[in-house]
């Protein structure tokens, strides 16, 4: 299986502007530039696309490990934090904040088990070579 982006950019790098679109065209031609990237302005970045594609794998991958243990999830909402050193141009870690409603007969204890197995083998962070922490809020 592949799955495949395209990325286009004219101009300089801070009055330059480009776009992005996914094979789904969930983002189609979406607007990028140095103001969305290291200020702000309307438009996305490449580090808070990780960050979406990160949270999403790792939320996903906790579902599945529950449910391959014949439990069923409640909800379950991440957060990823990318840490980005301005200094260093480079991603120094991303932080999950995961928050999950409670599942019957599941301890905090075993729910936290499973959050980290999720965190060391979902995709993306299999793909990624930062630190990973992670922050559970059970009960939420």
């Amino acid at each position: 299986m592949k799955r495949t982006a395209n990325a286009f950019w004219t101009g300089t790098l801070k009055e330059g502007r480009g776009e992005i679109t996914t094979q789904s065209t969930t983002l189609n031609k979406t607007q990028y530039s140095f103001k969305t990237r290291f200020e702000s302005g309307v438009g996305t970045n490449p580090e808070e696309l990780v960050a979406a594609a990160h949270a999403g794998c790792f939320t996903m991958a906790v579902g599945a490990a529950l449910s391959q243990q014949g439990l069923t999830p409640g909800e379950l909402h991440t957060e990823a934090i990318l840490d980005l050193d301005m200094v260093g141009l480079k991603i120094d870690g991303i932080h999950l904040e995961l928050k999950a409603s409670p599942i019957e007969g599941v301890s905090e204890e075993q729910f936290k088990q499973v959050a980290e197995g999720a965190k060391a083998n979902c995709i993306i962070s299999k793909a990624l070579s930062v630190p990973i922490t992670l922050n559970v809020t059970y009960g939420a």
